[in-house]
Order: structure tokens, then C-alpha cells, then sequence
């Protein structure tokens, strides 16, 4: 017998996983039956991929195509909008005045004209960041938090698979982090958006969150500098104010030990023996000086951090690549609304576009291409910078705000073997609806797997077990690759 907070479980007659789960910390330290299944099934799934990383720039409200890159100045006067294009290295893209740094860098990346789908709401990002459309029915914006039966985004995955790799591949830091907060928690009222957890995957393969905290909460860091106390990246659950004490991570430790211990006889299986190493690697990841060295944006020089723009978008994407530096797989840098206000959501006018958000992405996407070039390793990790929409043709307001609009939409996509300087797609005269080749969330989310080199036709368990496929249908884009 032992004693769990007083109450025994008998040991002798099966102690239930779920037990165990609950033990380990309900979640980063857990381990479910349809995982440990799974895990011979999972192991060495990343075969020859283009890219062993992958940074994904969530650009949340919808960055509209007509102020980017996707312009149409020979539209008519009341749809193509107040900026002008400027020339860009590639040919026959009309890219944005406020983009001149990326303008000038077109060669390295490819810019898709054509992303589509007919969910004409915020809810799109699960669909954007899973690959898998909404199973939910939720009108105007309604319904817009996580479930537990929402499907897992792509960094869950490669988290689980990553997970799954005991032996193959030793891991040194976490294989899904998401930067700077999750998904609407600058908000207000706040939301925990769909899409970026691991649903049903189990909470075990979340991905490590940061949580950037600005001193007023209606100010938004996105469109100004951030100071040095508000740029605290910390992973949230594991780093809090009052610090998590080692001697407390020990206590866990020995708590584990006991059941260790007491089922040593029980459990001497290879079964077993594989929930052990993924315990001790979670252990180890969460006690890693190198995740307390990596969080530490300090250590960068003030130039670097001038370049990315002290603003949270551009000190975000710096982090981002601090995280890949240090053997994350899967970052995911989200730009945000916060307080509902002064986002890529603009419906009433096109001034916050003009001042902060357009130069704002010009400047930390450019900045990001070129460290990640100058350290040598853009040929290994893919950039992908996109919203879950766009905006409409027709403005909503004299401002030029626009309304939802997800039957065309842009995408930037760099690295990894990605040719420079193409387009793929094209729009109709108002940037409305894809003329050429149409590219939908599966066929982005199966060009991110296949370039981890992720077979596409891989299951993963659900809560009962049951294998289900990491994408719905979807073609990978093997034609942006050289």
C-alpha cells in the first residue's frame, strides 16, 4: 500500500493510469495507455525532411491582401485601398510602400496569392493552425474558446512525435513553444482561442507558452516599445512570479519515486520502462539551464534587438529564433489584438495598418530572414508568416477599414529548401477569389509536414485509442521547393 494525499490505492491489485497521470503532474509529466500504444508506431517519424524547425508567424485578425501583398492598383478606386505598390525583387509582385525592407529581400521568399477557405471567421485560426476545419457551428465570433475535443494543432504533433522519439533523438528543449501569449489572452474580455492547444491529443503535448504581461492592460505592445520588464518571457505554469523552487520539481520527483517504487514488480515492462524515460526527459526539460538561457533575450545585442523592432511582435520573433537555436522544432509566434482593439481586425480604418502594423511585420520579418540567413539556418527551418483570413474587396468604412474575408488571402512562406523570388496563385482583379491553383489550410498544413519530413499518412490515437490521420486530405506545395 501507499498513500496519495492520505488516501491508499493498492497497488498490488493495478494502480490506474489515470491515477499515475494525476501523480505526474496531470499533463507535462503524463503519460496515457493510447500514447504508450502509439510510441513504437511514432518513433523516428521525422524522415529526411527539407527543414528541421519550422517558425509560424500567426498574424490573428486577418492581414487584408489589398494592403500587403497582393495589391491591386489598377482596381477601382473604391476597392484597392490608400497605399501604392512598390518594386520588389519579384517579378509581378505588387507588395505594399510600407514593406520596403522585404521588398528589397522578395528573392527569399515566396509569396502565396491564393490561400482559401470558407470559414469567414476568427474561428478559422483552428482551422489554420490544426490543418483541420472547426467541428463546431459558431456564428460571428461566438464560441471561441478550447476544448478538450478540438483537434491538436501542428506543434502538438510534433511535439507527440518528438516525444515519442526516446532513443532516436535527445532532446534539449521543448519541440512546441508559442510566443509571446497564447492566442487571446491579451484580450478583453479573454479568450483562449481554438486551434493551439493539443486537444484531444492530451494536454501533455501543449505547447510551452511564454506570458508577456504590459504594465496598463489595454496597452498594446504589438504597436510601440515594449520596456525590459515587460519583455519577460516566461513559460507559463512552469516560471511564475514567486519562481518554482528546485527542492519543489524534487518533491515531484519523489513523489514519482514512490510509485516507482511500489510497481517496480508489477510494471518491469517495456511499456513501463518508456513511461519512465518520457518522465525523466519532461524533468530534465523543465530543469534545463538551457531553457532558463534561452529565455533570457538580454543576452542578445542591442543592435540584433533594434533591427527585429523593440515592439512584442519583433522581440518575439528574436525569441523565436533563440528558441530554435535551441532545438525547438515547432515555434509559433502569434501577433495579436489586444483589449479587441489595434489589430490586423481593422474594420473601421486602415491608420493602425499605415503606422505599426504593416512597417511592424516589414521590419521583424526582414529582420528574422536575415539572422536566420547570417547564422546559417534558414536552409533548415521554415518561415511561415500568415492570418486565418483577409479582408473584403469593398471597405466597410471612408477609412478604409474592411470586414472578414476568407475566399482569398496571402501567405509568406521561406526556408528550407523554399525558392526565392516566385509567387504561387493568383487572384481575380479585386483580390476576391483565387483565378490559379487555390491553396487550402490541409495543403499548408501537409507542405509543413512533409518538409519535417513527416509521413502524411501517419495516425495518431484519440482519447479511445482509435487511429486518425494527422490531415484530412490536403497536397503538399512540392513545387515552391528547389
Amino acid at each position: 500500500m501507499l498513500s496519495i494525499l492520505g488516501r491508499p490505492q493498492q497497488v498490488c491489485n493495478g494502480l490506474t493510469r489515470r491515477t499515475l497521470l494525476q501523480a505526474g503532474g496531470a499533463g507535462l509529466l503524463g503519460l496515457s495507455a493510447a500514447r504508450l500504444q502509439a510510441a513504437e508506431a511514432a518513433m523516428g517519424s521525422f524522415h529526411n525532411g527539407r527543414a528541421k524547425s519550422v517558425m509560424f508567424l500567426y498574424l490573428f485578425g486577418g492581414p487584408s491582401q489589398l494592403e500587403t501583398f497582393d495589391m491591386k492598383p489598377d482596381a477601382a478606386s473604391n476597392l484597392r485601398g490608400p497605399f501604392r505598390p512598390i518594386v520588389s525583387r519579384t517579378p509581378d509582385l505588387r507588395i505594399c510602400e510600407h514593406m520596403p525592407r522585404l521588398a528589397q529581400m522578395s528573392d527569399r521568399f515566396c509569396v502565396i496569392r491564393s490561400m482559401t477557405h470558407s470559414h469567414n471567421d476568427h474561428n478559422a485560426c483552428h482551422y489554420m493552425m490544426t490543418g483541420h476545419k472547426w467541428t463546431r457551428a459558431a456564428e460571428n465570433g461566438q464560441d471561441v474558446n478550447a476544448r478538450e475535443t478540438d483537434w491538436p494543432s501542428i506543434g502538438s504533433v510534433v511535439e507527440y512525435l518528438s516525444a515519442h522519439e526516446s532513443g532516436v533523438r535527445k532532446r534539449t528543449f521543448p519541440d512546441y513553444v508559442y510566443l509571446p501569449n497564447r492566442l487571446g489572452h491579451l484580450q478583453q474580455p479573454r479568450y483562449d482561442r481554438t486551434g493551439q492547444y493539443a486537444g484531444w491529443l492530451g494536454a501533455a503535448y501543449n505547447g510551452l507558452a511564454t506570458e508577456i504581461r504590459p504594465k496598463n492592460p489595454r496597452d498594446n505592445l504589438f504597436l510601440h516599445a515594449a520596456t525590459e520588464e515587460e519583455l519577460d518571457f516566461r513559460i507559463a505554469g512552469l516560471l511564475p512570479t514567486t519562481e518554482v523552487a528546485l527542492d519543489r520539481l524534487d518533491r515531484r520527483r519523489s513523489l514519482l519515486q514512490q510509485f516507482d517504487d511500489a510497481r517496480s514488480l508489477r510494471y518491469a515492462s517495456p511499456r513501463s520502462q518508456a513511461w519512465d524515460s518520457q518522465r525523466d526527459q519532461a524533468l530534465d526539460l523543465v530543469t534545463s539551464d538551457a531553457i532558463r538561457s534561452a529565455l533570457d533575450i538580454r543576452r542578445e545585442s542591442d543592435g540584433l534587438r533594434d533591427q527585429y523592432g523593440r515592439h512584442l511582435f519583433g522581440q518575439s520573433c528574436l525569441m523565436g529564433r533563440r528558441m530554435i537555436e535551441a532545438g525547438c522544432r515547432f515555434v509559433t509566434v502569434a501577433w495579436d489584438s489586444v483589449a479587441g482593439i489595434d489589430g490586423w481586425d481593422s474594420h473601421t480604418t486602415s491608420s493602425y495598418a499605415e503606422k505599426s502594423l504593416i512597417p511592424g511585420l516589414d521590419q521583424a520579418l526582414s529582420a528574422l530572414l536575415n539572422d536566420l540567413q547570417d547564422r546559417g539556418l534558414l536552409d533548415e527551418t521554415l518561415v511561415v508568416a500568415v492570418g486565418e483570413m483577409g479582408r473584403t474587396p469593398k471597405p466597410d468604412t471612408p477609412q478604409w477599414g474592411r470586414g472578414h474575408w476568407s475566399y482569398c488571402f496571402p501567405a509568406v512562406i521561406a526556408g528550407a529548401g523554399v525558392r526565392g523570388g516566385i509567387l504561387l496563385g493568383e487572384s481575380d482583379r479585386d483580390a476576391a477569389f483565387p483565378t490559379e491553383r487555390p491553396v487550402s489550410p490541409e495543403d499548408l498544413g501537409a507542405t509543413i509536414y512533409q518538409a519535417l519530413g513527416v509521413d502524411l499518412g501517419l495516425a495518431l490515437p484519440d482519447r479511445q485509442g482509435r487511429p486518425v490521420p494527422i490531415l484530412d486530405g490536403g497536397q503538399p506545395l512540392t513545387d515552391i521547393f528547389g
